[in-house]
């Protein structure tokens, strides 16, 4: 029986020795172990055996890429507003001895130096600069928190995640944008009806010209229409006169027919509204001769025919 209880509590010792010696660490996780209070090794993923009572496990750390954000902290812009700013920061250890010996807590560590930097980069700006540089104040904060290389943290990203001005400020500032943009609509009205403006007075213009051009046009076309109506009876005229004087040419007249055709006509020339006085012209005497000595001659004629 004591044999027996004797090997049950050499099995527990060697049991709880085995226990403690022997330390399964994760994946994306490392072991900081101490021998006797001070730094000894780091235990990497796996199975790992350490020295029973004399190796001690201090913590483990997680080496995934951590992704904290840290509450609003409100900033004096160089114009003397407040702005409430949230951040976000991508960070990993890269070194486990110096996370866990260089600082008590890295992440209040960031913090800290986080609010630090902001306020320092964006006490230099005003707010409408604060509002359009997000990626330049992104910029400035990694390579402050870059710093924390001595604490074993890698900075991988850091974003502003939200920059709120005060409720005033916000009314003021949606006043402003309302202001700009009646503003713009006001410009926008306006140049569209000098636009509308000067496209109507062109208008008016083209068609003036154009009302002048087909006037003139047609002067010109009533006048050629004149100049060859005009062309067309002067020449009808002309052949009229040719066809007469060739049928008087051809008809061989004497002096005696030409007085009689002329004494019938002077009754036509006499008969226009605008005669009011007709004076007989002097070849009248001369043609009534000629006519008289017409009738003597036919009287000649009469007489010898009938004796």
């Amino acid at each position: 029986m004591e044999t027996l209880l004797a090997a049950l509590v050499a099995v527990a010792v060697v049991g709880f020795i085995l226990f403690r010696a022997i330390h399964i660490v994760p994946q994306a996780t490392a072991g900081v172990v101490e021998r006797l209070g001070r730094y000894h090794r780091t235990l990497s993923p796996g199975l790992n055996f350490v020295v029973p009572f004399v190796d001690r496990l201090k913590r483990t750390i997680d080496l995934r890429e951590q992704v904290v954000s840290f509450p609003p902290q409100p900033v004096v812009t160089s114009d003397n507003l407040i702005v409430s700013v949230d951040t976000v920061v991508h960070l990993r250890v890269a070194d486990p001895k110096a996370a866990t010996y260089e600082i008590a807590d890295f992440l209040v560590g960031i913090e800290q130096l986080t609010v630090t930097t902001l306020r320092n980069v964006i006490g230099g700006m005003e707010l409408e600069q604060v509002l359009a540089s997000r990626e330049e104040i992104n910029t400035e904060l990694r390579a402050a928190l870059d710093g924390a290389g001595g604490w074993g943290i890698r900075i991988g990203r850091v974003r502003l995640k939200a920059i709120q001005p005060s409720a005033e400020i916000q009314e003021s500032m949606e006043r402003q944008i309302r202001a700009d943009r009646d503003r713009k609509a006001a410009l926008l009205a306006a140049d569209g009806q000098k636009q509308a403006a000067i496209l109507s007075a062109e208008g008016h213009k083209q068609a003036a010209v154009l009302k002048a051009r087909g006037e003139a046009e047609a002067v010109v076309l009533r006048a050629q229409a004149d100049a060859e109506a005009k062309a067309v009876r002067a020449k009808g005229e002309a052949d009229a006169i040719g066809m007469v004087f060739r049928a008087i040419h051809d008809g061989k007249p004497d002096q005696r027919l030409l007085a009689y055709q002329y004494l019938r006509t002077l009754p036509e020339i006499a008969k226009g509204d605008a005669n009011k006085v007709w004076i007989v012209p002097s070849e009248m005497a001369k043609a009534v001769e000629n006519l008289g000595g017409l009738f003597t001659v036919r009287e000649k004629k009469t007489a010898e025919e009938s004796g």
